[in-house]
């Protein structure tokens, strides 16, 4: 198959979550749709703006929903804890394996709210419990074995459980039980995941590493990506495999790829605090704003 087009959404948070949502909706005006990807695929945040966009929800009511107060939305504080327990363990030696695993054990120490808390909030952040026909993927990190998982329609689990998963930020909320293991955001090393871009048909998705991702593995109905395109709140890393522009050089020559990023307003409007949905409305408005100035540029890109 030919001309396949990926959309990869990164994590970012409530605000990465606003961010995201109005470029989409900007892009839309100018009649640049991004919900005709062949594949999405989703991490953190991004996970959950990808499962509404996959489930067919327009993005102008994806819009308006940033903009309402959020009160189901509970606000997160990021201090120095967290920092540690987050961002400590990336600083050390290892593979990718084994500094998510130090991440992992963070954040089953760390008390947290419920469990069932946390799902109910992600519940309502996406249509249902079911896949889209659309191809979807979803990251997540065992945190006991620091494997990528990636979840799809044919992983036996629900979409509300596969973005909880995606969504679980170590040491603030709680890792997700699914079967056996529990699982922590997809973001914590690439707040992306754009490797998985290059997946061939009937390929496999493979940790940066190199180590296998148990349940990583699945068959896909197209193949390599031919157009990629990644909007990325956050598009830097500590370790530089991990961004989001070292992984789209990964894809080679031969994909044509678009890196969108927050403009100057965006991050302004973002404010510090990801996880605030305090800002989550102006974030999404800035994002609204911002696709004026790139709607030439994806539309190069995706037409």
């Amino acid at each position: 198959m030919s001309n396949i087009r990926t959309l990869v959404l990164g994590a970012g948070g409530l605000t990465g979550i606003g961010w995201e949502t109005g470029l989409i909706a900007g892009l839309a005006q100018q009649g640049i749709e991004l919900g005709d990807a062949d594949r999405i695929i989703g991490s953190s945040a991004g996970s959950t703006v990808g499962a509404r966009l996959a489930c067919g929800v327009a993005p102008e009511e994806a819009y308006r929903a940033q903009l309402d107060g959020g009160a189901h939305e509970v606000p997160a504080a990021f201090g120095f804890r967290n920092v540690v327990g987050l961002l400590g363990p990336q600083l050390l030696p290892g593979s990718d394996a084994a500094i998510a695993r130090r991440i992992g054990r963070a954040a089953l120490r760390t008390a947290t709210v419920s469990e069932s808390e946390r799902r109910a909030i992600i519940a309502q952040r996406v249509p249902g419990e079911e896949w889209p026909r659309k191809e979807l993927l979803i990251t997540a990190i065992d945190a006991s074995t620091g494997e990528r998982r990636v979840f799809t329609r044919d992983s036996g689990v629900s979409l509300v459980d596969a973005v909880a998963a995606s969504c679980a930020v170590p040491t603030v909320w709680p890792a997700v039980s699914i079967g056996a293991a529990r699982y922590i955001d997809g973001g914590v090393l690439s707040s992306t995941n754009t490797d998985l871009a290059r997946i061939n048909n009937g390929g496999s998705a493979n940790d940066e590493g190199g180590s296998n991702s148990r349940g990583s593995s699945y068959d896909q109905g197209g193949g390599s990506a031919d157009l990629v395109l990644v909007l990325a709140p956050i598009p830097g890393a500590l370790r530089k495999r991990w961004s989001a522009a070292a992984q789209l050089k990964t894809l080679g020559p031969q994909v044509r790829t678009l890196l969108i990023t927050p403009d100057g307003g965006a991050k302004q409007a973002m404010g510090r605090n990801s996880l605030n949905p305090a800002f989550r409305a102006a974030a999404a408005r800035a994002g609204r704003e911002q696709a004026k100035a790139v709607a030439a540029a994806v539309g190069r890109l995706w037409s």
